[in-house]
Formats: C-alpha cells, structure tokens, sequence
C-alpha cells in the first residue's frame, strides 16, 4: 500500500474492518471489553506519539521565523493575512490542532457508543486515528527523523480532502507572495 494515498488505504481499512466488524460477538461482555480496550490502548499511543513530538518540538526549539500567507476564509473577499512566526511556534500550533482533533474523536465515539450503543466504530477508530497519527507530517520530521524538505516543508500543504475546497487553498510561502503581503500591509504581529 506504499504508493496508494491515505484517503484510499483507509477506505480499504474502513471496508475490511467492517467485513470483520459483521462477524465479531459484540453480544459478549468479554469481546465489547476487549474492542473497547484496544479503542482505550490505540488512544494512549497517540497521545503518547503526540507527547513525544512536543518534547521534541521543545527540545529543538527552532526560531527560524517563518513567514508565510495564510489563506482568506471561504467566501472571503479580503486578501488572504500575512503571518510572522517561528518554526517552534508553528510546529507548537500544529501539534495542538492535532491534539485537539484527537480529543474531538474521542468525544464523538464516547457519545456514539455510550449514548447510541454502537460498537463497530470502535474497531475503526481504534485502526485508523492511529495510521493518521503516524502519517502526520510533524511525525515524520520529530519521530521519524525526515528532514523538512519537499511535502513536509513548513507551512505543510493541507491534505486534498473533501473539505479541501472549502478552506480557502494552501498557505503560500513564496517570496513574491510574502512581499506582496508585507507591501499590502495584511497582518503585522509576530507570532511569539
């Protein structure tokens, strides 16, 4: 599965596991236990994944500023910002988002198998937030040792997804793009 995308492994993942998900006994109090231990074991290792890369975030401490365009909101007509920061911030403010996306599905699985009675999900969930975890950028530069080059240069590309077209683009990080924002004056504060 090297050269499919993440999108297609993970419907191949989603498809297979809910295959198996048909013929698993949820009835059994000790089978639900076990599905929910693996959901509990799988969100440990992201949060744990999660801690070491804030370790090492701080640990390198980059300040290499960072200048890039952050893009207008959808529907916008204002140009898009300018922001100033450095690459410790940045990676900071990433690895937050993540964390916060992560609790965001923990969340909605408890409301969905606590409130609803649903168990399939837990098989997925305990499956494919991990896989998104390890094939993170941030994973691929501080767990995985990746130099920061090419798809995981700083600001990183958002992933072509189906809400894709709704964020406004990617962040542009050029020179001309930068100079053209400075001259316009959009932004201003550094990022500290």
């Amino acid at each position: 599965m090297a050269g499919l995308s993440p999108q297609i492994t993970n419907l191949i993942i989603i498809l297979g596991v809910m295959q198996v998900a048909k013929k698993v006994p949820f009835d059994d109090p000790n089978v639900l236990n076990a599905c929910r231990a693996l959901y509990v074991l799988s969100n440990v290792l992201i949060l744990g994944i999660y801690l070491y890369i804030k370790s090492a975030i701080d640990k390198k401490k980059d300040m290499t500023t960072l200048k890039y365009v952050e893009p207008a909101p959808m529907g916008s007509s204002e140009e898009g910002k300018l922001v100033t920061t450095t690459i410790h911030a940045y990676d900071a403010g990433q690895l937050k988002n993540l964390m916060r996306a992560q609790l965001m599905g923990v969340g909605m699985m408890a409301v969905m198998h606590l409130y609803f009675k649903y168990t399939n999900p837990l098989l997925i969930q305990s499956i494919i937030p991990l896989k998104g975890a390890l094939e993170q950028n941030l994973t691929k530069i501080h767990l995985f040792g990746q130099p920061a080059a090419g798809d995981l240069k700083r600001p990183f590309k958002q992933p072509a997804g189906l809400m894709a077209g709704l964020q406004g683009g990617p962040a542009q990080s050029d020179k001309k793009a930068v100079e053209a924002a400075e001259r316009a004056g959009r932004g201003g504060a550094k990022e500290e």
